[in-house]
């Protein structure tokens, strides 16, 4: 199962380090005949995506000032939100709370015209902070989601002993809670990472021309119809459009998991 999983990143792989020669010549299971990465260097300096024709290299730099504040600052928020929600209830924050969960059931689609009149109410016009600004909002419901189920865990008596000792509200959140939410932090990161760096419909929507990210760029570069089809070029740029994510599930992958069963059995 796992080499039937993996045989298209294979295919992927193969074909991006071929001439088109070989690509005629040859079959999709075939190995090289040499390695040549002439692809990749098309790809990511001088491919074109529609009529621009830069490579890849400056959507990716969209896509990670896009992804690295949005992720941060949607973790934050949502480490704060799940500390209010678990150890400070208000009036209505269960009311509050199964808002949130409805949020997350939410497809992209619905959102897209309220976003884009409360973007304009703001005169929002830099793609990459309109986009900063959507994956926050949109990524907050989850990353609430997920400190909220993980704080309820921790005993209340902690947080009292803090306040008995006089510590504040933000006191009690960095240096209390927040050390200890390590693996919660990570599937935040790993998840928001995920889903940010991926999309493609917000990237369309509410960026354009230099400012778009990496999606975008891949998509136009695959539909462009003019000169001769470089299948080679295509899979090379659609793994270097992949490699952030697959670096991110590698290295954190077991937080992921310790993160997601965080608090799920008690005792």
């Amino acid at each position: 199962m796992a080499v039937w999983y993996l045989a298209p990143l294979y295919v992927m792989l193969s074909t991006s380090l071929k001439t088109l020669d070989e690509i005629r010549a040859g079959n999709l299971m075939s190995l090289p005949g040499s390695l040549n990465f002439d692809a990749w260097r098309t790809a990511w300096g001088s491919a074109c995506t529609g009529v621009e024709c830069g490579g890849m290299k400056g959507y990716f730099v969209n896509s990670l000032k896009m992804m690295i504040p949005a992720v941060l600052i949607s973790t934050l928020l949502g480490a704060l939100n799940g500390y209010i929600l678990s150890m400070w209830r208000f009036k209505g924050s269960d009311a509050f709370f199964m808002a949130l969960l409805i949020g997350t059931f939410l497809p992209f689609q619905v959102v897209i015209l309220p976003m884009a009149q409360v973007l304009a109410l703001l005169g929002l016009e830099n793609s990459t902070g309109r986009l900063v600004l959507v994956h926050v909002i949109y990524g907050l419901q989850f990353t609430t989601l997920f400190f909220r189920n993980y704080y309820v865990t921790v005993p209340g008596e902690l947080v009292k002993a803090a306040r008995i000792d006089g510590a504040g509200f933000f006191r009690i959140f960095f240096r209390i809670l927040l050390p200890i939410s390590i693996p919660t932090i990570m599937v935040c990161l790993i998840w928001q990472t995920t889903q940010i760096w991926n999309d493609f419909l917000f990237g369309v929507v509410f960026s354009s021309g230099d400012g778009q990210p990496m999606t975008v760029a891949l998509n136009n570069l695959v539909n462009t119809s003019t000169g001769v089809k470089q299948y080679n070029v295509d899979m090379a740029a659609a793994i270097i459009a992949a490699l952030p994510t697959l670096f991110v599930y590698v290295v954190g992958g077991k937080y992921f998991v310790r993160g997601l069963t965080a608090g799920a059995v008690k005792g």
